[in-house]
């Protein structure tokens, strides 16, 4: 017997396995039918409760509980009242802006700082808008009435109404209320942010009950794992199949644009029928290429040659004049190889397809709903809107599980099998086949004066991190004139 078996055994759980929890829940259609939505974040009940949707992805850093704690301190919220549910993965409702673009992305330890804004002026909007049905239920001045956590208050006359008594008559705005920046709350009335506030998380993982990709069961499921391409951009010609479908328990192969995957009625057998795959490849463009001569040719180029192809992300002064000024420059030089994510939690998703075919659900651990939601339509020929993605816990991502790959496989052997497939990569494939964390030199630069000052600064990187790769290169924060 397990840990989860035992638990739920003892009655140690007065909830469903992978659904209940003090805190994170699926909200019943009853309970959502009896709720009145307030904005896009904000579901209020009759009997007082509150559900505050959350757009952070929960792989232990606790943002999951971080991003409706804003929401909950601006609208005064009753914290103990609260419970949480996923955000749907829709970035032009539920995004973040930034470089111009909505996205759902919890990467770089950003998801308080870019978040932050938006839900306090959506927990204020909520505010406003209690504040303005309970005046006109009264029929007072609105600015005779202060919110305290969970009520809207008329202290002139000595009264009071709770959140849930004025959602079952509110009339909710087409437009919502405009927010100022001086109406938000200062920081010293603050009862919830910076406070040690206990993560909603942590109950669910003590007794067993936190939702993981691993942990979803459908009726019907097969089980699925997968071989890729030693090189990217490679594609299977022929393999074994007949002798791997002669295996216990396997039902098939099914081919995918970068590998096979085997199918079979449980886990282990499906493992064990992915380890005796032999694979013939094309081999694809990449076969040929050295990354580490590559990175090293460029380096050499782009110092070597004054005309060599760069960008100039920053900068600022007389960066020339400051090094031929200085007193004393000092240089370092510093390589990072390709790196492993290693997450916990090997890579895994749920998928299921709809008897028309024409709408495909995937259940998995992400870190951008968005980015696998678009990644899943276009391996299907599907609109997004065709694709609905469930988040769960995650394991670990450390930034690999923003990609959609594993989840688009999953789509794909569904549609093939015609049944909801659980896709588990083994680690050895995660680790052979990963989304390493790219490579890069960098040359750091720093021209002195006599004083010991750093008058001059330039930060030269080269590598293929694409927009991520000059993350951390721009110093607005130093007191240095030259750049």
């Amino acid at each position: 017997m397990d840990r989860r078996q035992f638990l739920k055994s003892t009655g140690a759980l007065g909830f469903a396995i992978a659904i209940g929890g003090d805190g994170l829940r699926l909200v019943s259609e009853a309970e959502a039918a009896a709720a009145r939505d307030i904005n896009a974040w904000v579901r209020i009940a009759p009997d007082g409760t509150v559900t505050i949707l959350t757009a952070g992805a929960e792989m232990g850093q606790g943002s999951m509980t971080s991003l409706p704690l804003i929401v909950a301190e601006e609208m005064d919220a009753d914290w103990s009242k609260v419970v949480l549910d996923w955000a749907p993965a829709d970035p032009a409702l539920y995004g973040y802006t930034l470089n111009n673009a909505k996205q759902m992305a919890i990467v770089g330890s950003r998801a308080v700082q870019t978040y932050y804004n938006d839900l306090r002026i959506a927990g204020a909007q909520v505010r406003k808008v209690l504040l303005a049905n309970a005046a006109e239920k009264w029929n007072t001045d609105v600015k005779a009435l202060k919110t305290e956590p969970g009520y809207v208050v008329d202290a002139a006359n000595n009264r009071r109404m709770s959140y849930g008594e004025i959602a079952a008559f509110a009339k909710v705005p087409e437009t919502l209320p405009t927010v100022d920046a001086k109406e938000l709350k200062p920081r010293d009335q603050f009862r919830l942010i910076g406070k040690p506030i206990p993560r909603r998380d942590i109950p669910q993982k003590v007794n067993g009950t936190a939702l993981y990709g691993m942990d979803v069961q459908l009726p019907g499921m097969v089980y699925a794992s997968t071989r890729h391409s030693p090189v990217h951009g490679g594609a299977p010609e022929s393999w074994n199949e007949a002798k791997v479908k002669q295996m216990k328990g396997v039902l098939g192969t099914v081919r995918l644009p970068d590998g096979v995957a085997v199918i079979a009625d449980s886990i282990p057998h499906a493992l064990a029928a992915r380890r005796a795959l032999e694979v013939n490849w094309q081999k694809g463009a990449a076969a040929g290429f050295d990354s580490e001569r590559a990175l090293e040719d460029v380096y050499a180029r782009v110092h070597a040659d004054p005309a060599a192809k760069t960008q100039v992300l920053d900068s600022k002064g007389d960066l020339k004049s400051a090094f031929s000024s200085a007193a004393k420059t000092t240089k370092a030089e510093f390589r990072s190889d390709y790196g492993y994510h290693a997450q916990m939690e090997p890579l895994n998703a749920v998928a299921r397809l709809n008897a028309a075919g024409d709408r495909v659900e995937v259940w998995e651990g992400t870190q951008d709903p968005g980015s696998s939601r678009e990644a899943v339509a276009q391996a299907l020929g599907f609109k997004p809107e065709q694709v609905t993605i469930h988040q769960c816990y995650m394991g670990g991502g450390f930034g690999r599980r923003t990609l959609g790959d594993y989840a688009s496989e999953a789509a794909l052997i569904a549609r093939q099998v015609k049944k909801p497939v659980k896709l588990v990569w083994p680690r050895e494939e995660d680790l052979a086949y990963g989304m390493f964390r790219p490579q890069a030199f960098q040359c750091l630069e720093a021209a002195l004066d006599k004083e010991g000052r750093v008058t001059g600064w330039a930060h030269c990187v080269v590598g293929d991190g694409g927009v991520l790769l000059h993350t951390g290169i721009k110093i607005p924060y130093y007191g240095v004139p030259n750049q």
